[in-house]
């Protein structure tokens, strides 16, 4: 009941934000009503009046909400401001193509998770285990935007190829470069954490037991994938609603009629009505998926989660390979060149004659569409994007082991069913559009997932003997956490948290592009992207500068955490 009644109150709380938005913004609510149904009718106050007097606006926010909530509970989701038709069949109807999306994405996301996992597990389960592998593949696919991936698969399978449809939904067909497109970066992800995850269970004495008494390669790699499922299916129940609201810029390009379009497009337009029941219904499926989770772990751990029976998992001592800090530093040597080499020329500076020029000694990487220096707008943009998405990824750390170890499931939840661009609409509304909005924006909701995994790795490290043991002995709350749950917790979830960098930075560039951040022409690598991608076909290096930077900040950011990690196990 505590579960059901804490999310139901944070459901409430953000319904209550967003049906505040046109006011948050200091928009008249009538005035946006009037241009989109009324366009030839003058903005008198008469007319205003009687748009406020039919929409029932004339009775203030307050009066507006109450009557959409016990619309609501009536199963009524009200009329769209700017239609005037029922939001109820459209919305229902964009949440069934975005789970029906979501599922296809999801079974590409588990099946590269689990491909990427499989040289761990099958070294694992025959005690071959020796070096602290990299994943750089995954770390660069991982943070390559999703629309670069939906173009590039569009252009490539569908265009050049003819295998796929590029637009449209409803065939199977249809669905296969989308699903390809998010379910790709999700399943990196995951797979990077399922990785990071197999040591520690292929170290633990019944993996060294099974092996000796002769347990066959594959049942003993089941049971080390069994014993780490716990701490990452809150993330699978995570990516499950990400994919389904985070899907904006991938069902925009393929032409997919998706909830997460309809939510920004109502946001842009304020259709509060539609916004609302977007929303609402985000919500409850990130409240149904929070809870799959729950159960599924619960079911998983069995009796040992709350016996003292569950030993934590402890990584073993693998040095990491001696390639791997020479990559890191070829990486940041290159990323740091082609900074300074940017920092010394104008990114403002346009040339109408090199519009689309291809790279050549003028311009070492090309010229973008107004005849902009690619190479200075990369090195004047890496200062704002990377460090202002370091802060940001430091920001979320915290209030991810904070809100994890304070067992915050429904503001988790919450929180990860909101796309960072409605996150940036309501913030920006009310303190206005700017660098440090967006960076609030994504702090606000980018932290769920570091939370939930948090959360996950507390309740195994609570679970476990050692805890038992010391509180047995008169240990107090502090010393237990800070000498025997910390030390278990604290190392994954901080390489989670770097891996989730260069997603920071693309979720801080997107909202900039939207007008939300830092304003143009100010250079930033997914403005850069944003601004080019009409451009991909006749301009590629345009496109092509901005996504390796941002690859090679998440191979850096992987290699880094791997160097790091196996010097202190030195």
């Amino acid at each position: 009941m505590t579960y059901v009644a804490g999310r139901l109150g944070a459901l409430l709380a953000v319904v209550a934000a967003i049906g505040l938005l046109p006011w948050l913004t200091r928009t008249d609510p009538a005035l946006t009503i009037l241009h989109a149904r009324y366009a030839d009718r003058p903005p008198t106050p008469a007319v205003l009046d009687a748009i406020r007097a039919e929409t029932g606006l004339d009775g203030g926010p307050v009066h507006v909400l109450g009557g959409w909530v016990s619309g609501v509970l009536r199963g009524d989701l009200g009329e769209s401001w700017v239609s005037g038709q029922p939001v109820g069949p459209d919305v229902t109807s964009a949440l069934g193509v975005s789970l029906s999306l979501m599922g296809a994405s999801l079974a590409v996301a588990v099946l590269l998770a689990l491909a990427l996992a499989v040289g761990t597990l099958r070294r694992g389960a025959r005690r071959r285990l020796v070096t602290t592998r990299a994943g750089v593949g995954a770390a660069a696919l991982a943070a390559l935007p999703e629309f670069l991936l939906a173009a590039v698969l569009a252009t490539v399978l569908s265009v050049q190829l003819g295998w796929f449809p590029a637009l449209g939904w409803g065939g199977a067909g249809q669905a296969v470069l989308p699903a390809l497109a998010m379910g790709l970066p999700a399943g990196a992800l995951l797979g990077r954490l399922l990785d990071d995850a197999l040591p520690a269970a292929f170290a633990e004495p019944w993996a060294r037991a099974a092996t000796a008494h002769g347990m066959p390669a594959r049942r003993i790699a089941a049971h080390a994938l069994r014993r780490v499922l716990p701490a990452l299916l809150p993330q699978l129940g995570l990516v499950v609603v990400g994919l389904t609201g985070g899907a904006v810029a991938v069902e925009t390009l393929y032409a997919v009629p998706g909830l997460g379009g309809t939510a920004l497009a109502a946001a842009l337009a304020q259709d509060l009505p539609v916004l609302q029941a977007c929303v609402l219904l985000l919500l409850l499926l990130g409240v149904a998926a929070g809870l799959a989770a729950r159960l599924a772990s619960r079911t998983l751990l069995g009796p040992a989660r709350t016996d003292g029976a569950l030993p934590p998992l402890v990584a073993p001592s693998l040095p990491v390979r001696r390639a791997v800090p020479v990559a890191a530093v070829l990486v940041a040597a290159s990323l740091l060149a082609v900074t300074v080499a940017g920092l010394l020329r104008d990114p403002l500076n346009t040339d109408a004659a090199a519009r689309l020029a291809s790279p050549s000694a003028a311009h070492p990487l090309g010229t973008d569409s107004l005849g902009r220096d690619i190479l200075a707008r990369l090195g004047h943009g890496a200062a704002t994007t990377v460090l202002m998405a370091v802060c940001v990824g430091a920001v979320t750390l915290v209030l991810g082991l904070l809100a994890g170890a304070a067992r915050a499931g429904a503001l988790t939840e919450t929180a990860n069913a909101l796309p960072a661009v409605l996150a940036g609409l309501v913030v920006a509304g009310a303190v206005g559009p700017g660098p440090w909005g967006a960076a609030a924006a994504v702090a606000a909701v980018a932290w769920a997932p570091l939370a939930a995994h948090t959360s996950a790795l507390y309740a195994q490290e609570r679970a476990a003997p050692h805890v038992a043991v010391a509180r047995a002995l008169g240990a107090g709350s502090w010393h237990r956490l800070r000498r025997h749950i910390l030390p278990g917790v604290l190392p994954p979830v901080v390489r989670h948290a770097v891996l989730r960098v260069p997603a920071i930075a693309l979720a801080l560039a997107s909202l900039g592009f939207l007008g939300l951040g830092t304003p143009a022409p100010a250079p930033e690598w997914g403005r850069m992207l944003s601004e080019n991608m009409s451009y991909a076909e006749r301009a590629p290096w345009a496109v092509l500068a901005p996504a390796a930077a941002l690859a090679a900040l998440g191979v850096l950011a992987v290699l880094t955490s791997a160097a790091v990690r196996g010097r202190g196990r030195g």
